[in-house]
């Protein structure tokens, strides 16, 4: 199940159905399980673990040093769950020191052809990266969240769960939950309604949402008061609960 011709460091560990092909470099201290498929010409760094049944394309970087000057050759890790699939030329790299050592991927995430994963991102499941979609460090994208082709993302932002991005969208801010994004300068068009519909959301929670993203966006109240009224309307939606507690917590202000 390993090519011949591929370079398999003594101190690396794959399950034993893992697949490996011609010219694939993998380093000492990574940990791959079973039933990943690798292909071929592609680079993995350790430290790097990588779940079960992925598929990455040939000419990725997996787990390389992450692109900070700070960084001084700590050990840091890059951890990538279940089920994703790594398109052609993808860059991965592991954490810093100065966040939390390690950059986290979920499972069941789309990876489209030259996406760039930064050091120390967190990113869900059931994520959608489009070719060419960049995010810099410490950035922490919510499940089901989708980035257009070609969208950039200032580091430190946080992307809500739901979220949608067009192509070419230029990210400085938090984007909330459920929340479409676009245009030059970037700003928000909408909620993510036909998302929500075919991950099965119910449509009373679809038309709170809609009525959440007009007092947000609509109303001309200040964030604070807009997080009070909303926070009034959740009741027992989880949904709406998320909204509000990701809008509590947000890092860099919100794309208005």
């Amino acid at each position: 199940m390993i090519d011949p011709r591929a370079v398999v460091h003594l101190n690396a560990e794959l399950a034993e159905n893992v697949k490996v092909g011609p010219f694939t470099i993998i380093g000492p201290d990574v940990q791959i399980d079973s039933g990943t498929l690798i292909g071929p010409h592609v680079v993995i760094k350790g430290p790097t673990t990588i779940g079960r049944d992925n598929e990455i394309y040939q000419f990725t970087s997996i787990g390389e040093d992450p692109q900070d000057k700070k960084y001084a050759d700590e050990v840091t890790r890059l951890q990538i769950g279940d089920r994703n699939v790594i398109r052609e030329f993808c860059t991965m790299h592991r954490g810093t020191q100065q966040d939390k050592g390690v950059t986290l991927i979920g499972n069941d995430n789309l990876f489209m052809a030259y996406t760039h994963v930064a050091h120390d991102c967190q990113i869900g499941n059931h994520v959608i990266m489009a070719n060419g979609a960049s995010i810099a460090g410490h950035v922490h994208i919510g499940h089901h969240a989708i980035l257009g082709g070609f969208t950039l993302v200032h580091q430190f932002t946080q992307i809500g769960e739901y979220s949608f991005s067009a192509m070419g969208s230029a990210i400085t801010q938090d984007v909330p939950p459920f929340v479409m994004v676009g245009g030059r300068p970037t700003r928000p068009h909408g909620i993510n309604s036909i998302g929500m519909e075919r991950n099965g959301m119910p449509p009373e929670v679809i038309r709170q949402i809609r009525k959440a993203y007009k007092i947000l966006y609509k109303n001309n109240l200040r964030l604070e008061d807009a997080i009070e009224e909303m926070e009034d309307m959740a009741g027992e939606s989880n949904e709406l609960s998320n909204m509000v507690s990701f809008l509590r917590n947000v890092t860099r202000g919100i794309l208005r």
